[in-house]
């Protein structure tokens, strides 16, 4: 079988998972009993790379022999129309359902806790906890971390994981962290674009997945109603040139009434900031989601001058250089301002 490619995504030297993290993580699943109870947890309102990662690990999983085997995330349990055809769906229960005293915990591209919701209390009672991750905010809160901040993806740690585990790939397997893959490096766009994951996903697509068909799925096909509430929130997108130290800004705001008079869920807004942080004014762009009557779930996209995980730990998020997210509370106002402020403290040298 082919060496996992070390941290695709980052360079010689680069800090990662140490080999005796790697160790523990392997003997963790590999000292599993028949009857152990192995929890799967993936961070609210999962993207690409959270889901894929978790169902694509689990089915290696389920390759090993693990039998008491479940995938879950806080909140409800809806997923994007994109990824209702992913293997391994049927592992997934909700955060209700979910075993209360789990003997090994696995989280998948969550930086903190918080991310878990109320389902962190499951961390406190399982016997072992395991964290695979890549964003450089990641606290370590695991007893084992396979975290690189330095990977293009969290499946980029899932694959490694299962590679040490002697889990050979199948199409399953390969359709799920492709998915993972692509979706975080914006279909290969992206900076952490490295001969590394041409590797990894050369590996993937080896298994005899079709790039052609997953790609349709996740990135080109969108309900109208979709694309008219995308038509309305993109005309109220408003250009600030001298936020981000004179960078920069692009930013918009959409509503619950916006939601609702198109009839879409709110996770038809997670693509929505591709479609603004193409604007070649700004270097910086930012979606204000609502949640609630004065709660946001924003995001946050930068070009590279500016380290928008830097402004997100501030506002008590977290995330990548290049993409990061927190929840506001106030008015969307309010959220901006503080937006404004938190990037100016995170300017990059030139």
């Amino acid at each position: 079988m082919t060496a996992p490619a070390e941290g695709a995504g980052g360079t010689p030297g680069d800090s990662g998972p140490t080999d005796a993290d790697w160790a523990a993580a392997v003997a963790a699943v590999r000292g599993l009993s028949a009857d152990a109870r192995v929890l799967m947890i993936c961070h609210v309102n999962p993207d690409g790379d959270a889901l894929g990662s978790m169902l694509g690990f689990g089915l290696g999983l389920r390759r090993l022999g693990v039998r008491q085997l479940q995938a879950t995330f806080p909140g409800p349990p809806e997923l994007p129309e994109s990824f209702g055809w992913l293997p391994g769906l049927d592992l997934l229960v909700p955060e209700r359902a979910a075993y209360s005293d789990p003997d090994l915990v696995i989280c998948f591209d969550a930086a903190s806790e918080s991310r878990l919701g109320d389902l962190v209390d499951r961390l406190a009672v399982a016997g072992t906890t395991l964290v695979l991750d890549h964003h450089a905010s990641n606290t370590r809160f695991g007893r084992i971390d396979l975290v690189d901040p330095h990977a293009a993806a969290t499946s980029v740690l899932a694959e490694g994981l299962l590679a040490r585990l002697g889990v050979p790939l199948d199409a399953e397997i390969a359709a799920c962290l492709y998915v993972a893959l692509s979706t975080d490096t914006g279909s290969f766009r992206f900076d952490a674009t490295t001969p590394a994951v041409h590797e990894l996903a050369a590996r993937l697509l080896a298994t005899g997945i079709r790039p052609g068909d997953i790609s349709r799925r996740i990135f080109d096909t969108r309900p109208f109603g979709a694309v008219r509430l995308f038509g309305e929130v993109l005309g109220r997108a408003r250009l600030d040139p001298a936020a981000a130290g004179g960078r920069g800004l692009v930013w918009t705001v959409a509503t619950l009434d916006d939601l609702a008079r198109y009839d879409q869920p709110p996770h038809v807004l997670e693509s929505l900031i591709d479609s603004i942080r193409v604007t070649a004014e700004a270097e910086v762009s930012c979606v204000v989601k609502q949640v609630a009557a004065e709660e946001w779930s924003v995001s946050l996209r930068s070009k590279g001058a500016v380290d928008v995980s830097r402004a997100a730990v501030v506002l008590g998020g977290g995330g990548h250089r290049f993409a990061a997210g927190f929840t506001g509370r106030g008015s969307a106002d309010e959220v901006m301002d503080r937006v404004r402020a938190a990037l100016d403290g995170a300017l990059l040298p030139a």
